[in-house]
């Protein structure tokens, strides 16, 4: 009885949890990236392996998480878009779409993921934008500092892009919102972005053709201004939420259009960060393909000068896979002269060996 109880209980947390909690949504995906119906809660952290497994990338630790389901061998997604929304926990997207709910909500980046691009395809020219124009955050690699070179970046820019024709400013009924507000402006400037990256796609449909996955990272922050000035019950919140559902189903449908439905695409609305993340700086006009990897990889015992605390190197990740690869190898070896020179020492020449026993067949005969 008390255990039929807690089940209950837990049931209903559950449910609870997938309802006002902070939500994974996935938009678009290939019939071949397979998402379970449910309520399964993933964490924060987590998002960025959940990401890697759907492009088909391997990942450090196994994502003990039931609501993916192993895709095919042979078909990876030609590429995956991101969408993190501060501000709310919740939009209101389509009920027949995956959703799942978001624990432990602390700030990610998809830093590891564009590494594994550029690693596994360092020869073709795969896309990787990552943007959150808040903040002017911005890194481009491989074919995304063509396509998307004239992209307003800047808030600057970005303002004098909403005073052009064919901005959202005239295309979307705004109502409440006002085009003489900062917080208002800084919400449309995030959504005139989402604009401009679906119709600089659109012109560039020969990215999907390109063998290598594109990745698309963007962080939008407007909305929680709109939230710390007007306040949730506010008409400014209720359109502006409207407009942003609006945005991000066009731009996921433009997405899925380029990448002829070979394209994710997840949104993830967080209204508040648990911790503050510390990011490594990038410059708005960085062209470089990879940071620099650390180099003597392996050197574990001399000290690192980068560090105030003089501490060691940190082991790279394929330092264990090389580690076992050599370690088996010399025991093989090894174990192949001991057998060898054992077989060697109790050989009798006479009845072992063809060169002894044709000579003494020779000598017979003589």
């Amino acid at each position: 009885m008390n255990r039929t109880i807690m089940n209950t209980v837990l049931v209903l947390l559950g449910v609870l949890s997938g309802v006002l909690g902070d939500r994974l949504t996935v938009l678009r995906s290939p019939q071949y990236v397979t998402f379970r119906d449910g309520q399964w809660p993933i964490s924060g952290e987590k998002i960025p392996d959940l990401v890697a497994l759907t492009m088909g990338f391997s990942i450090r630790e196994d994502l003990d998480w039931p609501g993916q389901v192993a895709g095919s061998l042979f078909q990876r997604p030609r590429a995956n878009a991101l969408i993190v929304v501060r501000g709310l926990d919740s939009l209101d997207f389509p009920k027949n779409i995956s959703s799942y709910p978001v624990e432990n909500p602390v700030p990610f980046t998809l830093d590891s993921v564009a590494n594994t691009v550029h690693t596994l395809f360092a020869d073709s020219t795969p896309v990787v934008l990552q943007l959150a124009p808040s903040e002017e955050r911005l890194y481009m690699m491989g074919m995304a500092n063509t396509v998307f070179e004239d992209l307003p970046v800047t808030l600057q820019q970005i303002r004098g892009r909403l005073s052009q024709d064919g901005s959202v400013l005239t295309s979307l009924p705004l109502i409440s919102l006002s085009r003489n507000n900062e917080a208002d402006l800084l919400f449309l400037s995030e959504v005139q972005v989402l604009y401009d990256i679906s119709t600089l796609l659109q012109k560039h449909k020969h990215l999907a053709k390109d063998p290598a996955p594109d990745l698309y990272s963007l962080e939008l922050a407007g909305l929680e201004e709109i939230v710390r000035r007007y306040g949730t019950d506010s008409p400014q919140y209720a359109d502006a939420t409207r407009i942003l559902t609006s945005a991000l189903q066009k731009f996921a449908d433009d997405v899925a259009n380029v990448y002829s439905n070979n394209a994710v695409v997840e949104v993830v609305t967080v209204k508040t960060f648990e911790t503050p993340l510390t990011r490594k700086s990038r410059s708005i006009l960085q062209t470089r393909q990879m940071g620099t990897r650390r180099k003597n990889r392996f050197k574990t015992t001399s000290n690192n000068p980068g560090s105030p605390y003089n501490l060691a190197y940190k082991y790279d990740y394929d330092y264990a896979v090389i580690f076992n690869i050599v370690l088996w190898l010399m025991i093989v070896l090894a174990l192949a002269v001991i057998v060898i020179s054992y077989n060697l020492w109790n050989m009798d020449p006479g009845y072992d060996s063809i060169i002894y026993r044709m000579t003494n067949q020779k000598i017979r005969m003589d």
